[in-house]
């Protein structure tokens, strides 16, 4: 009977299969203990001599690291293996050989590694950040499809920006010219005017030339969009959905987090209410702070961690000075020069996790910001006419989703967050 190691529990007793890879392998005399991997955990299973025939006992002394096999035997429980259970072999056969595989126990450079990046994966912590990579990815959407949000699918070639064409990544198309996209929230500022609430997830391009920790060149993004929704109500959304996601992985990936040697009691301080702080009240605790920093510029690296630092949980910063905020961003009625906009930053140097903002509804003023932003008009009539028929009050917000990983997962750098990282200067593998 084949089984995946994970169902070892129900099969105490039972003789059965398991295919996967060697992990590690140690011998003592007349006994083999191989240490199996198949992607859902480990497990010892016990070569005795007295209990295989001898080629199987062979096979397994000469068996080395990452080769594939399939290993017969009887399961029974072992507090001391991994797991908390053992495999009692009676057979082994090799699948596929492994010789010379080049990532060994002894320390790698970080190129190196992302070089061999097809086979780091197998690595014990590469393999728990990914884990924890797909259940948020599963309580996001679980989290937004519970409350009536729909998930539509928005173009990754745009014929134009949502914020400018500097940092974008542009491409021949039958002629003319095409952008992959960075962010689907325009056309989902189109959608809501149909469902009402909709979110897209998907891969995003930034031509940003960033070497930090916190950026790559392709990453996912989360872009909810709410009609009839306000500033207010945009940062009762992301605080409700950050802290359930939170939750949800701290409660189902705790292994992983362990594996990660994660300090969870930062994740677990998680909670509402957060901070909730204006713009100008961030440059004042920065100055107060004896941060490098101009009031009326956005904010660094370092400004983000000095400010993420000085709270016990996530803190939003609103009401941004509007020169340097998006086109499409509403202006405060009460002030003039600042946007409705929002940025939400995390603890430990992680930076910003989500930016949103209430959305420009009225035509007029959102053709004012065209001009401003000298966007050329033709290639947004379309997002006009949600102006010219019906506009309403909406809002939303974009999630880099790597960004949001490396912070429950407490990663130096988002690049072991996405199983093939672009950077820079990095295409491959």
């Amino acid at each position: 009977m084949y089984i995946y190691i994970n169902e070892a529990s129900h099969h105490l007793g039972d003789e059965v299969e398991i295919r996967g890879w060697l992990y590690n392998k140690r011998s003592s005399g007349k006994l083999h203990f191989l240490i199996l991997r198949d992607g859902t955990g480990l497990m010892q299973a016990v070569v005795s001599k007295k209990e295989v025939s001898e080629e199987a006992f062979e096979t397994s002394g000469n068996l080395t690291q990452e080769c594939s096999l399939i290993v017969t035997g009887k399961v029974s429980e072992e507090p001391r293996s991994p797991g908390g259970y053992e495999l009692h072999v009676t057979d082994v056969k090799l699948v596929g050989k492994s010789e010379d595989y080049p990532i060994t126990p002894k320390e790698h450079g970080i190129e190196f590694l992302l070089d061999h990046r097809h086979l780091w994966l197998r690595s014990k912590r590469q393999h728990a950040i990914l884990k924890v990579r797909a259940e948020t990815a599963a309580a996001m959407r679980e989290y937004l499809n519970s409350r009536g949000f729909v998930n539509l699918d928005t173009p990754i070639f745009t014929p134009n920006a949502c914020e400018g064409t500097s940092d974008l990544f542009e491409t021949e198309y039958f002629g003319g010219s095409a952008y992959l996209a960075q962010s689907g929230q325009l056309y989902s500022e189109a959608a809501i005017m149909s469902f009402g609430k909709v979110y897209c997830f998907g891969p995003t391009f930034r031509s940003e030339k960033s070497k930090t920790r916190r950026h790559l060149t392709e990453f996912w993004m989360l872009e909810p969009e709410v009609a009839w929704l306000d500033l207010d109500g945009c940062m009762d959304l992301e605080e409700d959905f950050i802290v359930e996601v939170v939750a949800r992985v701290l409660d189902r990936c705790a292994e992983e987090l362990k594996v990660l040697g994660r300090d969870t009691s930062v994740l677990e301080k998680v909670q509402k209410p957060f901070p909730r702080i204006t713009y100008d009240r961030a440059a004042e605790i920065l100055k107060e702070k004896g941060a490098d920093f101009t009031y009326g510029t956005d904010f660094g690296g370092a400004d983000e961690t000095i400010l993420g630092e000085s709270f016990d949980r996530p803190v939003f910063i609103h009401h941004w000075p509007a020169d340097i905020k998006a086109f499409y961003m509403k202006r405060d009625p009460n002030d003039y020069s600042k946007a409705l906009a929002v940025d939400l930053l995390a603890s430990e140097g992680h930076g910003e996790l989500i930016g949103g903002s209430q959305r420009e509804d009225d035509l007029d003023e959102l053709l004012k910001r065209l001009k401003e932003h000298d966007l050329p008009q033709k290639y947004f009539e379309w997002y006009l006419d949600l102006r010219r028929y019906g506009s309403v009050p909406h809002s939303g917000f974009g999630l880099g989703f790597e960004r949001t990983v490396g912070w429950i997962c407490g990663t130096p750098h988002i690049r072991e967050t996405i199983l093939f990282p672009r950077l820079m200067h990095r295409l491959e593998p």
